[in-house]
């Protein structure tokens, strides 16, 4: 089982943390607190599809690795989880400039957890929202 707390507290200072995805994807931690979790990523040339739109796919990992992040805050010591559910919606395309995900935790129960999750470009354009279910694995 993973250490969250230690490894969101290192996030949160901007100590280098044991997660490549961040990395790889360019997400930066705006805000985490409980319950909550804010990251935003730029949108590289490398990341557009055909028509010169964000490919959806990436649109949807910055989502998931929100909501993933807005679940951690909120995991007891010995506790990990798994998604086993995502829905998105698109609502807009993005070409440019940086998105923003914010996500909620909606409902925390005893094995699962459901997150709400919006994705807005720089302008407070909704891009995309989601719908994740987690499981808890582990704990008590």
């Amino acid at each position: 089982m993973a250490d969250y707390k230690s490894y969101l507290d290192n996030l949160v200072e901007g100590k280098p943390v044991d997660n490549p995805f961040l990395d790889f994807m360019g997400l930066q931690v705006e805000e985490i607190r409980e319950g909550y979790a804010r990251l935003s990523m730029e949108i590289r040339p490398e990341f557009l599809q055909g028509a010169g739109n964000i490919q959806g796919g990436l649109s949807i990992s910055l989502s998931s690795e929100t909501a993933a992040h807005a679940v951690m805050t909120t995991l007891n010591p010995g506790e990990d989880m798994v998604t086993v559910e995502l829905k998105n919606n698109f609502l807009a395309p993005a070409s440019k400039g940086r998105l923003i995900a914010e996500s909620t935790v909606f409902k925390r129960g005893r094995t699962l957890i459901i997150v709400d999750s919006i994705v807005r470009d720089e302008q407070g354009k909704d891009i995309s929202r989601s719908s994740a279910t987690l499981m808890v694995l582990g704990g008590k």
